[in-house]
């Protein structure tokens, strides 16, 4: 997998999981501390998350960083 398929389906994975927890793009923007344009860039592959990022969704979702990458 290349680098760009991987946000690709990083991205998709979080908007799943946002969906999952019941959250909208604005609480969950609000419970991790991002901008919600820079969550909606996230969710959409336009914008690639550092590490502090998905540790704060990770964070505002309550689960460990690795569910953000089950999308194998």
């Amino acid at each position: 997998m290349d680098e760009k398929e991987l946000y690709r389906k990083l991205g998709r994975q979080i908007k799943i999981l946002r969906e999952n927890a019941h959250l909208t793009q604005e609480k969950l923007a609000e419970k991790s501390g991002i901008s919600l344009d820079y969550l909606g860039k996230i969710e959409v592959n336009i914008n690639e998350p550092g590490l502090k990022t998905l540790i704060k969704l990770s964070n505002a979702l309550n689960l460990p960083i690795r569910a953000l990458f089950d999308f194998d």
